[in-house]
């Protein structure tokens, strides 16, 4: 990383692992078959935790497995046993909150261990604790604000990470028990419902309907730190973390590569760097949230969250991906992922290539048939395109 800090991006299987390193992440954060706070997403088995980490070796790169459960009495008599075996894997640290879990990792096995967010870190005193407990890093909790970020890195001699990107709690960094009460889904157990996204009758002293133009909701609007990332880097924050093991290949690839782009622009030119506003744009289109700082600028009233409703539409820009480009006919395999026809005007990124713009003229199906129209799940055309292109590049509505 060349002292670099940290880009930290989720993978909730290897098709997006895979996804977030090539596209610029310098480590990922996965799941494995238990123990963490992703009960519904696939996770890794074993078996796929080594093969990450092989593939993420292979280029360089680092894997962390989130072990970040509150724990309960049953778990106590396998946690030894389960962490041996992630140390069997060769990841290159845990990321844990429950103090049995950390003491267990340190004193029996060799593993790294990452301070969870979960732990609701948010003064020097309590990181000086942990420090002293044997952690290598602590990820601050979401709501510390630049002051409280710029305290503990002046005063612990520590790794900090903190979040960049991404969906925020209603809670105390995810410190709910409103699923619990509501569905009997346990948020710190890796059930969460997201009851604080569904809509509520608001009643006022007197039980009585109060009424507005929308349902009555306190879901939180997602995070970006991108307007203040060389504030970020400068502060000293070694880790910047992207939230989402359950988004899609299209998010995870959008948002690691805008900031794998902005954190190599400003090293690369500290002096003479530049916010992009076009970036920004391209996060705001790959989400269906307004995002905003959040807590970092010490502002945390009623413009953080929905409370009249919102309006959620389904990201549509994401096209499709390329499966294969045969470099002798310039012929790009692309598998569908949203409606497009003869015509459409696309832009075409990768990690490794500079953003194309394209305009749909030949499209062929499978079959070599000339077809207009793509408009069927997953469906794999081919079309004709001189850039060489590679498998995982995405394809988008151009921007207007």
């Amino acid at each position: 990383m060349n002292n670099k800090c940290e880009l930290l991006a989720p993978a909730g299987d290897l098709e997006r692992l895979k996804i977030a390193l090539l596209y610029g992440a310098d480590a990922v954060y996965i799941g494995g078959d238990s123990l963490n706070l992703r009960a519904n997403a696939i996770n890794f088995t074993t078996d796929e935790i080594k093969e990450a980490v092989r593939f993420a070796h292979s280029i360089n790169k680092k894997v962390y497995v989130t072990v970040n459960i509150v724990m309960h009495n049953e778990e106590l008599n396998y946690i030894e046993k389960y962490l041996k075996r992630l140390e069997r894997c060769k990841i290159d640290a845990i990321i844990a909150s429950d103090p049995i879990v950390i003491k267990t990792a340190l004193q029996k096995t060799n593993l790294v261990v990452h301070l969870s967010t979960q732990a609701s870190t948010i003064n020097k005193e309590a990181c000086k604790f942990w420090k002293n407990q044997g952690v290598s890093r602590i990820v601050l909790a979401r709501e510390c604000t630049k002051n409280d970020i710029k305290d503990i890195i002046d005063n612990v001699d520590i790794e900090i990470e903190t979040f960049i990107h991404g969906a925020m709690c209603a809670g105390y960094s995810g410190r709910c028990v409103m699923s619990n009460f509501l569905t009997n889904r346990d948020a710190n157990r890796g059930g969460c419902s997201q009851i604080c996204r569904w809509d509520f009758e608001l009643l006022n002293q007197s039980k009585k309907p109060i009424k507005g133009d929308r349902p009555f909701t306190f879901c939180s609007k997602d995070l970006s730190m991108l307007k203040y990332l060389k504030d970020m880097i400068d502060m000293g924050i070694k880790s910047f973390k992207i939230e989402g093991r359950m988004r899609s290949l299209y998010y995870i690839a959008t948002v690691v590569s805008i900031y794998r782009k902005a954190i190599d622009e400003y090293y690369n030119n500290k002096k003479e760097y530049k916010y992009n506003m076009e970036d920004e744009k391209i996060l705001n289109k790959c989400a269906n949230r307004d995002s905003i700082p959040q807590f970092f600028n010490g502002i945390y009233d009623s413009t953080c969250s929905y409370y009249n409703g919102r309006i959620e539409v389904s990201n549509q820009d994401f096209l499709g991906i390329v499966i294969d480009y045969d470099r002798k006919n310039n012929i790009a395999t692309i598998e569908q992922r949203n409606y497009f026809k003869k015509g459409d005007i696309v832009e075409i990124f990768g990690p490794h290539h500079e953003t194309i713009t394209y305009v749909f003229n030949d499209i062929y199906d499978k079959d070599n048939h000339l077809i207009e129209i793509v408009r069927h799940p997953k469906q794999v055309v081919k079309i004709r395109i001189n850039d060489n292109l590679e498998k995982y590049d995405m394809i988008r509505i151009k921007n207007s």
